[in-house]
C-alpha cells in the first residue's frame, strides 16, 4: 500500500517580520483609539470628571489622618467630617490672613501704588524712551473710548465668567461630597466595585490597588513638601527685599503650587507686581528673577526627583508626564498625569509580581 505525502503547504508571500510588524501594528491603533475614545468621554463630562479626579487627590492627601481618627474609635462619617473640616479651616484661615494683611497694609499700598504710578509716567517721559506726556494722555484716551465703545463686549465676558463660576461652584460642592464619601466608606466602596470582577482575580486586583492607592498617598505627601519649599523661596526673597506681606505670599503660594504651571505663574506675578509697586522696578527684576529661579529649580530638580522617588517612577518620567499631560488636558492634566502614573505604574508592579518599595497603605477608597 502505498502512502501518499501530504501537500505542501503553500509559502506564505508574507515574511514573518512583516507580519509581526503588521500585528503590533494594528493593535497599537486600537489601544490609541481606546485612550482617545476614554479621554474624549472625559471631556464631554469634565464638569464631573475633574471633580471627582481632585476628590481622589484631596482623598489621598487626608486618608492618613482619617485612618489615624479612626484608629482612636472615631466614627467613619465623623472622622471624614473632622479632615474636611479641617482642610476648611486651613483654606478660610489662610484667606483671612491674607485678607488680614492686605487691609493693614491697604493704605501704605494705596500710596506706594500712586507713587510708583506717577514714578513709571515720569519714567516713560523723561527716560530713553522718550514718550512725551501728550502721547501718554492720548493712549489713555484711546484706551477710555475702548473701554466705552465695548461695553456689550465686556458684558458678554462678563457673563461668560458668571458662568464659569456657577460651574466651578458646583464642581467644589461635588468634589468635597465624593471626597467626603471616600473618607469615610472607601473601602466599602472599593469591596462593591470589586464584586463585578471574577473571583479569580478579586485577590491580585485587590492587592494592586491596595498597592497603587500607596503610591498615591506617597505622592500627595511628597507634593506638600514641594509647594512648602516653593512657598518657603518665595518668601524669604520678598522679605529679603522688603515686600510686605511676605508671611500672606508664602501661604498664597503654598496653595497656588499646587495648580501645576499656572499656579507658579499666578504666585509670581504677584510677588513681582507687589515689589513693583513698593520698591521700583529693580526690586521687581530681582523678584522676578528669585522666583523663577526658584521655580526652575522644583520643577527640574526638586519635582522629579522627590515626587519620583515617592511615586516610585523616573525623574525623567516625571518630567515628561508633567510636560504630556499639560498638553493633553491642559492644568487638568498636568494635575493628575504624574498621580495616575504613579498608581498605575503600581498596580502594574503588582500584578506582575515586582516589588514596589512604598509603604502600603490601607486607606484606599
Amino acid at each position: 500500500m502505498v502512502v501518499e505525502a501530504p501537500p505542501a503547504q503553500p509559502e506564505n508571500p508574507i515574511p514573518q517580520g512583516v507580519r509581526t510588524a503588521a500585528g503590533w501594528a494594528w493593535r497599537g491603533l486600537l489601544f490609541a483609539a481606546l485612550i482617545w475614545a476614554t479621554g474624549w468621554l472625559l471631556g464631554e463630562f469634565s464638569g464631573v470628571t475633574v471633580a471627582l479626579a481632585i476628590a481622589f487627590l484631596l482623598t489621598a492627601l487626608l486618608s492618613p489622618l482619617a485612618n489615624l481618627l479612626k484608629s482612636w474609635n472615631w466614627h467613619p462619617l465623623l472622622a471624614a467630617a473632622a479632615c474636611l473640616l479641617a482642610i476648611l479651616l486651613i483654606v478660610v484661615g489662610v484667606g483671612w490672613a491674607i485678607g488680614y494683611l492686605a487691609a493693614k497694609q491697604a493704605p501704605e499700598l494705596v500710596s506706594q501704588s500712586v507713587a510708583g504710578f506717577n514714578e513709571l509716567m515720569q519714567w516713560l517721559s523723561t527716560g530713553p524712551l522718550g514718550i512725551d506726556q501728550a502721547q501718554i494722555d492720548q493712549w489713555m484716551s484711546s484706551l477710555t473710548t475702548w473701554i466705552s465703545d465695548s461695553r456689550s463686549l465686556l458684558a458678554g465676558y462678563a457673563a461668560r465668567i458668571g458662568s464659569s463660576v456657577g460651574h466651578f461652584f458646583a464642581g467644589v460642592a461635588i468634589t468635597l461630597i465624593a471626597t467626603f464619601f471616600f473618607l469615610a466608606e472607601g473601602q466599602h466602596l472599593w469591596r462593591t466595585s470589586a464584586q463585578l470582577l471574577p473571583e479569580r482575580y478579586r485577590q491580585p486586583t485587590d492587592r494592586a490597588a491596595e498597592r497603587g492607592w500607596a503610591s498615591l498617598v506617597s505622592y500627595m505627601r511628597a507634593q506638600v513638601i514641594v509647594s512648602a519649599v516653593d512657598a518657603a523661596g518665595v518668601a524669604i526673597i520678598a522679605a529679603v527685599i522688603g515686600v510686605p506681606m511676605a508671611l500672606a505670599l508664602f501661604a498664597l503660594t503654598f496653595i497656588l503650587c499646587f495648580i501645576p504651571v499656572v499656579g507658579a505663574i499666578i504666585a509670581g506675578t504677584v510677588a513681582t507686581s507687589l515689589a513693583l509697586i513698593t520698591h521700583g522696578w529693580v526690586a521687581a527684576l530681582v523678584m522676578a528673577g528669585g522666583t523663577v529661579a526658584v521655580m526652575w529649580l522644583e520643577s527640574h530638580l526638586l519635582q522629579p526627583l522627590l515626587l519620583g522617588k515617592a511615586a516610585s517612577v523616573h525623574p525623567l518620567a516625571v518630567l515628561i508626564g508633567i510636560a504630556v499631560g499639560a498638553q493633553v488636558g491642559g492644568i487638568v492634566g498636568a494635575l493628575v498625569a504624574i498621580p495616575v502614573l504613579a498608581f498605575g505604574l503600581a498596580f502594574i508592579r503588582s500584578l506582575r509580581g515586582v516589588p514596589v518599595a512604598v509603604e502600603e497603605d490601607k486607606g484606599k477608597p
